[in-house]
């Protein structure tokens, strides 16, 4: 929109008070914009675009350190969002779009992730941490990592449990090789002295792949079995000993977070709080109440796909029908929580057919609405998220709409994949009180958790159960001593019941002509 200094009160003023992204344009086109995300819109573009605090005698600004761009800036636009993850990765788009690639990591400080590199197609393969990616090894390299450190310490519980080599050098296998530390201690198998074969060293470096797929369940599978085994021949001195290898193992399994796999599989679904429509705007700017009724008022997720190294989306998931009353999950009882996720049937209105919502799917693809011009986020066909469709099903409408999506951007540029998997980085790995939304991360079939998503997706847009106060039964019992009782079908088996005798009402007096006063 327009942005005139004389009426800049009341255009900031239809500027939502909300999380989002703005950008101040220049009347001349070759000036650069200026991008910025904020938690506050319309407190933020008030500091940059109202009127200076102080002025000198003759009506000029008093020079102040608060950057002010009233006098500058001719255009405004923003987006609204629903939360700072969602903010960074529309700021992330915006910047790549306006500046470039390069411009824009350089001004949001986008590092790449530390991963760790299996190199099995080297004569001799070893680990090590990097910060670089190749096309070619992306199902050999893990991560990422949180920070170098954390790569490192993982990288080394690991070697310890094998006899890979550690050194970083091209060897040339030859008897005279003086060797290295880890040689004399016993922990490396010494191919750079000839002292294994090659087949036997590469099966070692299969066995830390595996370990680097598994997390090391591949190892503990294989321990477990032995400690058995030695268990059931009465050995227990060496079952004793392979339980303290089993513990070694767990332990440098435990180093690594579930993200970490390797980077050509990693996927993930990440959800965050939605952005209100504009409908709930209007409704909020004329005095009133939004509604959290499941279509777009304020009961709606934010789901994004993290696949083939890029972040999509995002896509609204409704949690209608997932946790409709709060306080009955909190009794710890799934019968009171399995009847929300249900789904309605209709007794008179007919169930649409699959030809149906593929004509109703069609159409909100080439006729968008309103609400989805203003927002700039895609809205789900009516015919996908309708009251006859069950949680679950809209949960998978929305996750087979991500999938297309991802299919259609198609793989991402090494550099682009490391731009967004340090955008997801640098949310996931915050404490988890700092950290707001959710994130699932696929089966081990690669299927998606639906039931867990649609939980996660309700305590983000509800929040976590309210916990119900505690009953005082014994206070109940002496209330029913008190109340007055009578027995009802007195010596009929199975139909005698006793019950409260409720309190006589007082007649009113019948009211005559001569009652009433002129």
């Amino acid at each position: 929109m327009e942005f005139r200094p004389e009426d800049a009160a009341a255009i900031l003023l239809g500027v939502p008070a909300a999380p989002g992204v703005f950008a101040l344009r220049g009347e001349r086109d070759g000036d650069e914009p200026y991008m910025v995300r904020g938690a506050d819109l319309r407190r933020r573009l008030r500091r940059l675009l109202a009127p200076p605090e102080e002025v000198d005698e003759a009506g000029r600004p008093v020079l102040s350190k608060r950057l002010n761009l009233r006098e500058r800036v001719r255009w405004v636009e923003w987006t609204r969002t629903g939360s700072e993850f969602e903010s960074s990765v529309v700021l992330y788009c915006a910047m790549r779009e306006a500046f470039g690639p390069e411009a824009a990591r350089k001004r949001l400080r986008l590092h790449p992730p530390y991963f760790l590199r299996v190199t099995m197609g080297h004569e001799h393969p070893r680990v090590y941490s990097t910060n670089r990616l190749s096309r070619k090894a992306l199902g050999e390299t893990f991560g990422p990592f949180a920070s170098r450190a954390a790569a490192e310490r993982y990288c080394d519980a690991v070697l310890d449990l094998f006899k890979l080599r550690r050194c970083w050098e091209d060897l040339v296998v030859s008897p005279e090789h003086p060797g290295c530390a880890y040689g004399e201690m016993k922990k490396c198998m010494e191919p750079c002295k000839g002292a294994c074969s090659a087949e036997e060293y590469a099966a070692e470096a299969r066995r830390v792949l595996e370990f680097f797929r598994t997390r090391g369940e591949s190892m503990l599978a294989v321990v477990a079995a032995e400690r058995e085994k030695a268990s059931e021949a009465m050995d227990f001195e060496g079952a004793a000993a392979l339980h303290k290898q089993w513990e070694r193992v767990k332990a440098a399994g435990a180093l690594a977070d579930e993200l970490v796999r390797p980077v050509a599989e990693l996927r993930a679904l990440v959800v965050q709080e939605a952005s209100k429509l504009a409908s709930q705007r209007v409704s909020e700017l004329a005095g009133g109440q939004a509604t959290e009724d499941g279509f777009g008022n304020g009961s709606e997720a934010a789901v994004f796909l993290l696949e083939r190294g890029r972040l999509v989306g995002p896509e609204r998931l409704s949690t209608l029908g997932v946790r409709a009353v709060r306080e009955q999950t909190a009794v710890g009882s799934s019968l009171f929580a399995q009847p929300l996720m249900l789904a309605a049937v209709p007794l008179e209105e007919a169930v649409a057919t699959s030809v149906e919502r593929q004509d109703v799917e069609g159409q909100a693809a080439v006729a968008p609405t309103s609400q989805n011009r203003d927002v700039g986020h895609p809205v789900s066909p009516p015919g996908l998220a309708g009251p006859s469709l069950s949680p679950e099903e809209r949960a998978r409408g929305v996750l087979l709409r991500l999938a297309e999506r991802a299919d259609e951007a198609g793989e991402a540029e090494i550099a682009e994949r490391c731009d967004y998997l340090s955008l997801f980085r640098r949310w996931y790995y915050r404490p988890e009180k700092q950290r707001t939304g959710e994130v699932f991360l696929p089966n081990v079939d690669a299927s998606w958790p639906v039931r867990r998503i649609l939980n996660g997706a309700a305590r983000v847009v509800l929040g976590n159960p309210v916990q119900m106060d505690a009953v005082n039964r014994e206070a109940a019992r002496e209330k029913l001593k008190a109340v007055k009782t009578k027995v009802i079908h007195e010596g009929r088996e199975g139909v005698e019941r006793v019950v409260p005798v409720l309190p006589k009402r007082s007649r009113r007096k019948a009211v005559v002509p001569g009652d009433l006063v002129e």
